[in-house]
């Protein structure tokens, strides 16, 4: 029987548990929805509208994830009978994550690093409940001490609490990081299928359902939010979903299940640069994320300035194929880690590389489209000039703001010499 054969079977076979995955998170989100209305917590801290991060101009219910975390428990009731103890231990690990999360979204303030913290924690939990770790990078050397707890172990709570990470710094505009992990579990299920393990492809399409039926409220309107719970939960799932895969099919390359999640984890590896390189706070917001820039220049370039609601979805159609081209990679490279390795520094070069082009550009426009002066930001660049000059004094986190606030910035002369 040929692959697609099995995964049609396989949906044949399920398709009624995927739908009822889809629809409960849908109903509970649209539920979540009318229900902000009489309990404005759903929305969290009215703070939120004005972070420096915030793409949205009103409150909004922010605790989308409890939809796609309520479809997932309903899940254990028709999991297979193979993982019919060790799933509901590994969605208890999740638990824990998932309810610091919330606690965010209901306006407690719980800083980013008890957030990651939480992960870690989360983490080592599952490493205890199903007694497993990542297994292996596809690194010569380095995979025989992948297999001593005290090297596997610190490296897989690493990862995942970055994964998980990754997903909550991408979710700055309606849909993307929901298509990010609809796309990933995908992925997943598709190799999962060409590995032979049916059930880690049954519940990453669980997982898929769960997403989808979220993403059908909040994209493109933005009527509720996946927020900390969500986005955390989502990336710490489908990386523990990928190690699972990974101990149960050493065929599977450790290269194509990152490449399953590589947008966030670039993102992520970008922020780490962007803020050590202005000597800023790690865990500091900014509005210098890559859907950030695109939407700024969708809204500036393209529609017109105030049409923030029609920049914001726009944002995440515009990124989708590139989302998809590395989990794409990853199911055709499953198999074979030496490509996938390479894939994966040819997408992190495009994406690097295309995204200081992009700021680049941005500042020749800012300089062109006000004559008064020549505009220097101090966001991200490789080049500078070499001459005094006239600079507006601009924060890092607040480079490429909207246009119209360009007036109210204070004008001051500096003498700069960027080596």
């Amino acid at each position: 029987m040929g692959i697609s054969d099995v995964a049609v079977e396989l949906f044949l076979n399920n398709w009624g548990t995927l739908l009822t995955t889809l629809l409960v998170a849908y109903a509970v989100a649209r539920l979540l929805v009318l229900s902000a209305r009489y309990f404005p917590i759903l929305c969290g801290q009215t703070a939120n509208v004005s972070a420096v991060q915030s793409a949205h101009s009103k409150p909004t219910p922010r605790v989308g994830g409890v939809a796609i975390f309520t479809a997932l428990v309903l899940t254990v009731f028709y999991v297979p009978e193979t993982i019919a103890v060790s799933y509901p231990s590994f969605l208890a690990a999740a638990g824990l994550l998932f309810l610091v999360g919330l606690a965010e979204d209901l306006g407690f303030g719980i800083s980013p690093r008890w957030r990651l913290l939480a992960a870690v924690g989360a983490s080592l939990a599952a490493v205890v409940m199903l007694g497993i770790w990542l297994p292996r990078l596809n690194i010569p050397y380095v995979d025989v001490a992948m297999g001593y707890w005290i090297v596997g172990v610190p490296v897989t709570l690493f990862i995942t609490a970055g994964v998980a990470n990754g997903f909550n710094l991408i979710d700055g505009v309606n849909g993307l990081s929901g298509y990010t992990g609809i796309v990933a579990a995908l992925a997943l299920a598709a190799i999962s299928v060409q590995a032979g393990n049916d059930v880690m492809a049954l519940v990453s399409l669980f997982l898929a359902c769960a997403v989808a039926g979220f993403f059908l409220v909040n994209y493109p309107r933005g009527t509720i939010f996946l927020g900390d719970a969500g986005a955390y939960t989502l990336g710490f799932v489908l990386a523990w979903f990928g190690i699972a895969l990974l101990n149960a099919a050493p065929s599977v390359s450790a290269w194509s299940i990152l490449l399953t999640v590589y947008w966030p984890l670039c993102d992520t590896l970008l922020a780490m640069y962007r803020r050590s390189r202005s000597k800023r706070d790690a865990m500091a917001p900014d509005r210098l994320h890559a859907h950030q820039l695109v939407m700024r220049s969708l809204e500036i370039l393209v529609l017109g300035r105030g049409r923030r609601n029609l920049a914001n979805p726009l944002t995440t159609l515009v990124l989708a194929p590139f989302v998809a081209a590395p989990p794409l990679a990853g199911v055709l490279l499953w198999n074979n880690p030496l490509l996938a390795f390479g894939f994966a520094v040819v997408f992190l070069g495009l994406f690097w590389g295309t995204y200081f082009f992009a700021a680049d550009m941005a500042r020749v426009y800012r300089r062109r489209s006000d004559p008064r002066v020549s505009v220097v930001r101090e966001g991200p660049t490789f080049a500078g000039p070499t001459k005094p000059v006239a600079v507006f004094k601009v924060a890092p986190e607040q480079s490429m703001v909207a246009p119209h606030r360009i007036a109210e910035e204070k004008l001051t002369t500096v003498a700069r010499r960027h080596r």
